[in-house]
């Protein structure tokens, strides 16, 4: 009996160690291509860096690595897309703080107060987010022309704000509808009026979908070409998306310059999404589980 009980001791360790080998294989398997995979997904930012870093040429005769380094592309950048860098971080925070300025009270309002209508205005919403920019884009063009808002940064402010502010209602409202009616209750029985609860009980609550929605205006906003395009006419106001698309040319004669405009353009973004990016795996998971 105690040899019969050892050997299937045995043979369930053997099992357990042959699944635990097959597991572990097949982990580095998926590991491998996962590399392989994100490899492929970020060769052009590589590649963009690389061309960044060379000196004046063109991107064909690009070497594979930066063996000669310069930094005459950045210089020359920030001299020629300096001040559209300037323009577009103006025109992101401010996208981000008037949105937020909208969006945060009537999140509130659609999701703790009894509203009549708070449906239709849910659908409304969600049915803004499905028109196409360009249509946006053509409307908001006819109306600057009558109020004098093209060329101008509260225009592409404004013009951003009409994507962000559905979003944001939308982003914070999910955790709104969550938070616990009692906390309201007692911070109003102690006296305190609508405002400063919104202020300080809600606001400080709802800081991951703060922070998310903030991030995501930001990015709309950063990386807008569409408004850029339709309602700038001159180079009075002008988006380092729009200055990069003007850099580009028939005949390139320094991408070194161009792919250090892209990497400028995109450096806030990565470090934005790096730093934010706990806040934002809170913010959009918020509201989904009750």
């Amino acid at each position: 009996m105690t040899t019969l009980t050892t050997r299937t001791t045995a043979a369930r360790s053997a099992r357990r160690r042959s699944r635990a080998g097959t597991r572990g294989r097949a982990g580095i398997g998926h590991t491998i291509i996962g590399v392989l995979i994100l490899a492929v997904l970020l060769f052009p930012v590589y590649w963009m860096l690389n061309v960044s870093l060379q000196h004046s040429s063109g991107a064909v005769a690009t070497p594979w690595l930066p063996t000669d380094l310069s930094f005459h592309g950045y210089s020359k950048a920030l001299h020629d897309q300096g001040g559209h860098l300037l323009t577009s971080l103006e025109i992101a925070v401010g996208s981000v703080v008037f949105s937020l300025l909208i969006a945060a009270p009537a999140a509130y309002a659609l999701a703790q107060f009894r509203v009549r209508g708070a449906g239709v205005v849910l659908l409304v919403i969600l049915i803004s987010q499905m028109i196409p920019g360009i249509v946006v884009a053509n409307a908001l063009y006819s109306a600057y022309s009558n109020l004098g808002l093209l060329n101008s940064i509260l225009g592409l402010i404004l013009a951003d704000s009409s994507l962000g502010i559905p979003f944001a209602i939308l982003i914070l409202r999910a955790f709104m509808v969550t938070l616990p009616r009692s906390v309201i209750e007692a911070a109003q029985v102690d006296g305190a009026g609508p405002i400063r609860v919104f202020v300080s009980i809600v606001l400080p609550l709802c800081r991951n979908s703060l922070i998310t929605a903030a991030l995501f205006i930001f990015l709309f906003a950063w990386g807008d070409f569409l408004f850029a395009l339709t309602l700038t006419t001159t180079e009075t106001v002008r988006p380092v998306t729009l200055g990069l698309y003007t850099y580009v040319g028939a005949f390139v004669a320094d991408w070194s310059a161009v792919m250090a405009t892209a990497m400028m353009a995109s450096l806030p973004a990565v470090v934005l999404l790096v730093i934010a990016q706990r806040y934002v795996a809170a913010g959009t998971t918020a509201g989904a589980v009750k």
